[in-house]
C-alpha cells in the first residue's frame, strides 16, 4: 500500500501568466556598444505546480531574437522560449456618447439652417413689397414686422453655431478619450516562456537580449589652464548615449563597452591569384558569336574584420538576482572603473544609476577627469595668413583608450573652438589646437628683389629675392616653441636654378643616414642655428622617422624660434633665381 510521502502531487492545468515587460519588470543591467545595447530585465511571478506558460508581453521590435537568453533561479526548469509578434487589437471608431453628440449636433445643423432659410424668406418678402402702392400706415406695420422678426432670427442663428461650435468641440474631445492615446508601437514582441514547476512558488527568470537604436560615441571637454606649469590640460571625458529603443532604461545600471561584437565574422581566405599570358582573341570569332571580347580578369573578396567580445561569466549580481536579496547603498563615484584594460578593447563601468529615455535625444555621463601634461606651441603662417595659432601636443598618461570624438576647447575658462579628438591609447600623445593668440603679432614685409645679369657668351638673369618677418611678443612671459612656416619655390625646369641663400639649410645629402629620428632644434643634421634662440629646420625634419629622399624637396622649411617677454625678433628668408637671359619665369 502506498502511503502519503509516494503520491506525486497532483497536476493541475496549464497555469498561464501574462506579464507586461515594462510594468512587472526592472532592467537591472545595460551594456551599451556602439550601435546596439544588452539588455538585462529581471521577471519576479509566482508559479503553480506543474506546467506553467509565462508570456512577456511588449518587448521591443529593435530586439534581436536571435539574442535571446532566458535564466533562472529556484526549482523550476524552463522548457521552451518562443518569441512571436503581438497582434494589434483593433481601434474603436465610435462610442455611444459621440453617437449621442453627432445626433445632437446634427439636429442643431438642421435647425440652423431653418433659420437662415427663414431670414432669406423674410428678405425676399420685403423686396417684393411696392411702395408707390402701398400707404404709410402698412408700411410701418410691415418694417416693424421685419425688424423683430429678423431680430429674433440673427439671434437665433447666433446662438445655434455657438452651440454646434461647442458639440463640435465635444465630439473631438469624446473621439480622443475613446481612441485614446496609442499605445507605444515600438514594443510589439512576445515572449512565450514554458515553465515546469514541482512545486508552487516564486520564481525569478532574467532575459538577456541585444537591441538596436541604442548607440554611445565619446565626447570631450578639454580645458586648459595657461598659467599652470605642470599638468596644464584637465580631459573631461564624456559618453554620448543615445537610445531610441522604446524601452525608458529608468535607474539602471550602465556598462559602456568599446567593443562591437560581431557574429559569424572569420579570417578572411586569400584565393588564388593565377597571372597568364594575354592572348588576342578570335576577332571574326567573336563577331559571329555576338559576345563579348575575352579579357583578363582578376576578382578580389574583401572581408570585413572586427573584435569579438569574450563571453564572460556572470554571478547573481551580474544577473540582477541579487536585486532583491538586501539593500545596499548606491556607488556615487563620479568617475568610471576600467574593468578590462591593455587588450583589444576596454569596459566602463558607469558609477551608480543612471537614467537614459527612449527619446533619441543625447544624453551626456561622464566616464573620467583626466588631468594630463602637454607641450604648448605655437604655429603661424604669414605668407598666407600673419596670424598666430596655438596648439597642445597631449600626452595621454591616463590608463584610458580615447576613442575618436569631437572636443569642446576651452582656454583659460573661455570656449575657443571645436577639434576632433583621435583614437589615443594610454601613454600616445595627440595634437589638440587651441584657436589663435593675439597677443604675439607678426609682420610680413614686403618682398624686395635685385635683377642682374652674369656670363660672356651665355648670358643670364639672376634674380636675388628677399622676405623679412618680424615676430613681437607683447606677453610678460617668454614664449617657446614658436614655428614660422615659409617656403621658397621650386623649380620645374632645367633652365631654372632656386638657390636658398638665408637660412642656410641645405637639402639632406648621401651621408646622412635615409631616415632618422626627429630631435629637438639644433640636435640633429636636420636643423641649424640662424641666431640666439632661432633655428632653422625642413618643414617635417623634427617628426618621427623623417624620409630624407623628400625632406626639403617641396621647398617648405620653418623656423623655431624662443621669443623674449616683451621683445622682436627678425626673420629672413632670402633666395636666388638664376635662368638664361630673356627667359620668361612663371609663378614668381
Amino acid at each position: 500500500m502506498a502511503t502519503p510521502q509516494d503520491i506525486p502531487p497532483p497536476f493541475e492545468p496549464t497555469n498561464v501568466i501574462d506579464l507586461v515587460s515594462v510594468e512587472d519588470s526592472k532592467i537591472v543591467r545595460v551594456s551599451l556598444y556602439s550601435g546596439r545595447a544588452e539588455i538585462t530585465r529581471l521577471y519576479k511571478f509566482q508559479v503553480r505546480t506543474g506546467q506553467n506558460q509565462v508570456n512577456i508581453n511588449g518587448l521591443p521590435n529593435v530586439l534581436d531574437r536571435d539574442s535571446l537568453r532566458v535564466e533562472g533561479r529556484g526549482t523550476a526548469t524552463i522548457h521552451d522560449v518562443v518569441l512571436s509578434d503581438i497582434p494589434s487589437p483593433p481601434m474603436p471608431t465610435t462610442s455611444a456618447r459621440l453617437d449621442e453628440l453627432s445626433s445632437e449636433k446634427e439636429l442643431e445643423e438642421k435647425a440652423l439652417a431653418r433659420a437662415k432659410k427663414g431670414m432669406q424668406s423674410l428678405e425676399a418678402y420685403l423686396t417684393t413689397l411696392d411702395v408707390q402702392h402701398t400707404d404709410v400706415e402698412t408700411l410701418d406695420k410691415v418694417i416693424e414686422h421685419y425688424d423683430t422678426s429678423g431680430s429674433k432670427l440673427d439671434r437665433k442663428i447666433l446662438e445655434l453655431e455657438k452651440k454646434i461650435k461647442r458639440l463640435a468641440s465635444e465630439i473631438e474631445a469624446e473621439r480622443k478619450t475613446f481612441v485614446g492615446t496609442p499605445k507605444n508601437q515600438k514594443l510589439g514582441v512576445r515572449a512565450a516562456i514554458s515553465v515546469f514547476a514541482p512545486s508552487g512558488g516564486e520564481v525569478a527568470v532574467a532575459l538577456i537580449y541585444a537591441v538596436r537604436s541604442a548607440n554611445w560615441t565619446a565626447g570631450y571637454d578639454i580645458r586648459v589652464d595657461m598659467q599652470s606649469k605642470e599638468k596644464p590640460v584637465t580631459l573631461i571625458y564624456k559618453a554620448i548615449i543615445t537610445q531610441d529603443t522604446g524601452e525608458a532604461w529608468d535607474d539602471i545600471s550602465l556598462t559602456l563597452e568599446t567593443a562591437s561584437p560581431t557574429f559569424g565574422v572569420g579570417i578572411p581566405t586569400l584565393r588564388p591569384w593565377n597571372l597568364s599570358v594575354y592572348r588576342p582573341p578570335n576577332l571574326s570569332r567573336s563577331k559571329k558569336s555576338g559576345g563579348p571580347l575575352p579579357s583578363m580578369q582578376m576578382s578580389l573578396r574583401y572581408a570585413s574584420t572586427a573584435a569579438e567580445v569574450a563571453p564572460q561569466s556572470e554571478d547573481d549580481d551580474d544577473m540582477g538576482f541579487g536585486l532583491f536579496d538586501g539593500s545596499a547603498d548606491e556607488m556615487t563615484h563620479r568617475i568610471s572603473a576600467i574593468t578590462s584594460k591593455g587588450g583589444i578593447s576596454a569596459t566602463f563601468e558607469v558609477p551608480g544609476s543612471i537614467t537614459v529615455p527612449s527619446d533619441g535625444a543625447s544624453h551626456n555621463v561622464t566616464v573620467a577627469e583626466l588631468t594630463l601634461d602637454a607641450v604648448m606651441s605655437w604655429v603661424t603662417v604669414p605668407k598666407v595668413d600673419i596670424k598666430t595659432h596655438l596648439k597642445a601636443k597631449v600626452k595621454n598618461a591616463s590608463e584610458y583608450t580615447l576613442l575618436p570624438g569631437i572636443a569642446s576647447v576651452y582656454v583659460d575658462g573661455s570656449f575657443i573652438s571645436r577639434s576632433n579628438v583621435p583614437l589615443v591609447s594610454p601613454l600616445e600623445s595627440f595634437d589638440c589646437p587651441l584657436g589663435l593668440d593675439p597677443s604675439i603679432r607678426v609682420t610680413y614685409h614686403p618682398r624686395t628683389k635685385k635683377v642682374s645679369q652674369s656670363g660672356f657668351y651665355a648670358k643670364s638673369s639672376n634674380h636675388v629675392f628677399s622676405q623679412r618677418i618680424t615676430v613681437f611678443n607683447t606677453k610678460s612671459v617668454p614664449v617657446e616653441n614658436f614655428k614660422v612656416i615659409e617656403q621658397l619655390p621650386v623649380s620645374e625646369s632645367s633652365q631654372i636654378t632656386v638657390k636658398l641663400l638665408s637660412p642656410g639649410l641645405a637639402l639632406p645629402d648621401s651621408a646622412t643616414p635615409s631616415t632618422v629620428k626627429g630631435k629637438g632644434p639644433g640636435e640633429g643634421p636636420l636643423s641649424i642655428k640662424v641666431s640666439d634662440g632661432v633655428f632653422a629646420q625642413w618643414e617635417g625634419a623634427d617628426e618621427s622617422d623623417v624620409d630624407l629622399e623628400a625632406l626639403g624637396r617641396d621647398g617648405r622649411f620653418n623656423w623655431l624660434c624662443a621669443v623674449p617677454a616683451q621683445a622682436k625678433i627678425n626673420l629672413l628668408l632670402s633666395w636666388e633665381v638664376t635662368a638664361p637671359l630673356r627667359t620668361q619665369i612663371t609663378g614668381l
